[in-house]
């Protein structure tokens, strides 16, 4: 059986004619052969070693000197609660006039149920076109819910607001509803529920 000397060992001591050989030895020529095969596994094993060291190195220096991103809060949308049980959120704040009560407004909006389920708009889902509705802030023409939710708003701004029913449609004369008879008696048909609208304020009148 060989035996294979450390690569050192085999650097400084090749094979030399010094050595004394036993008479059942290989010749000469043939153990060199497997001294020089033993030299090159041990090379190539160190060589693959340390090119795989130096490839981790290099895949990870860049990531250690890579400066840190600057992490941002996330923006966090409140809700807010009004004493009749409006819930409401600010989903972009307006920059134009602000709505005040007794002032005549056009929006456009989306009513859905609670559970998410479209009711009605005055943005087609398909087209994207608009047909805004207008609206005096006056809780005797429309429902109270959405009135409060309105004054405050300013230009330019969107709110979500949940609508209790018991500050929503109390009778079918109050606005907004559709004009056609269907969306109509739909919407109509929801409100004994609580009701979603996502309102955008585009003009004080």
């Amino acid at each position: 059986m060989m035996y294979a000397l450390p690569f050192q060992t085999l650097l400084h001591f090749p094979c030399a004619s010094k050595f004394t050989r036993p008479k059942d030895a290989m010749p000469m020529d043939l153990h060199c052969k497997f001294s020089s095969l033993e030299i090159k596994r041990l090379s190539r094993r160190m060589v693959l070693k340390f090119c795989g060291f130096n490839t981790l190195l290099l895949s990870i220096n860049p990531v250690l000197a890579a400066p840190m991103p600057e992490m941002k809060e996330p923006e966090v949308i409140r809700t807010l609660k009004l004493a009749n049980g409006v819930r409401f959120q600010e989903i972009i704040e307006g920059e134009g006039p602000e709505a005040q009560e007794g002032d005549t407004v056009e929006v456009n909006y989306v009513c859905r149920r609670s559970n998410g389920y479209f009711v009605h708009s005055t943005v087609d889902q398909f087209s994207g076109e608009s047909s805004p509705v207008i609206l005096p802030l006056d809780e005797n023409q429309i429902i109270k819910g959405l009135k409060e939710v309105l004054i405050g708003m300013k230009v330019g701004g969107k709110r979500r607001a949940l609508i209790p029913p018991s500050v929503g449609y109390v009778n079918e004369n109050l606005k907004p509803v559709p004009d056609e008879f269907g969306p109509r008696r739909s919407l109509l048909s929801h409100a004994n529920e609580p009701l979603i609208f996502e309102v955008q304020l585009l003009k004080v009148l």
